[in-house]
C-alpha cells in the first residue's frame, strides 16, 4: 500500500463494502459484536454507571444496535455522537436527545468507533472529516474500532500527524483484535 492516498483507500474500501456487505448475515454479525463488546467491557472492569461511547451504525457499517442494547441492559451508560456543523462531535446518551457536550467523551472508559479499516499498527481510516480524531483528543479511553472482518489490514494505512491510533479492532468474525499502536 506504499504511496496509497487516504482518499484512494477510502474509495477502494467503500467498493469492497458495497460488494461484500449485502451478503453478510447482519443478525449474526450483531450478536458477535455484542459479545465482543461485552468482552471488552468485562476486561475493562466496567459496571453500572460507567460510561462508554459508541455510535448508531449505518447500513454499510458493522451493526451496533445490539451492542448498545447489551451494554445499557447491564447498567453501562452509552453515549452516541451528534455531528456538529464544524465536523466536531457532541454526545447524547443513547435513547435521550439531550446533548451532553463535546467534552462528555472524557467520561468514557471505552470508545467503540467506526472505521473503514484499521491496520495492525492501530492506524484507523475514517470517513475523512476528522470528527473522531478531534473527539479522541479529549479522552484517555480504550479505543476499539468496529470493522468488517476484511477491514483489519496487514498493509500499513496512510497516516497524518493528526490521526489518533486505536487500541483494538472488533469484528464479527475475529472478535477483539489487539493492535500494536
Amino acid at each position: 500500500m506504499a504511496g496509497a492516498t487516504k482518499d484512494g483507500e477510502r474509495r477502494r474500501l467503500a467498493a469492497l463494502r458495497r460488494e461484500r456487505v449485502p451478503g453478510r448475515d447482519r443478525a449474526k454479525d450483531a450478536e458477535s459484536l455484542e459479545l465482543g463488546a461485552l468482552e471488552v467491557a468485562y476486561a475493562e472492569g466496567l459496571g453500572p454507571g460507567d460510561w462508554v461511547a459508541a455510535y448508531e451504525s449505518l447500513a454499510s457499517e458493522p451493526p451496533t444496535q445490539s451492542l448498545v442494547a447489551a451494554l445499557t441492559a447491564r447498567g453501562i451508560r452509552v453515549m452516541v455522537p451528534v455531528t456538529l456543523p464544524d465536523w466536531d462531535l457532541d454526545w447524547r446518551e443513547a435513547g435521550d436527545e439531550r446533548l451532553l457536550g463535546r467534552d462528555a467523551v472524557a467520561d468514557a472508559r471505552v470508545v467503540f468507533l467506526p472505521a473503514q479499516a484499521v491496520d495492525r499498527g492501530g492506524t484507523r481510516l475514517g470517513r475523512g472529516k476528522g470528527c473522531y480524531d478531534r473527539a479522541l483528543a479529549r479522552t484517555a479511553a480504550r479505543t476499539v474500532a468496529l470493522v468488517h472482518p476484511w477491514e483489519v489490514l496487514d498493509e500499513v494505512l496512510p497516516v497524518e500527524p493528526h490521526d489518533r491510533p486505536v487500541d483494538a479492532a472488533l469484528t464479527a468474525q475475529h472478535g477483539v483484535v489487539r493492535l500494536s499502536g
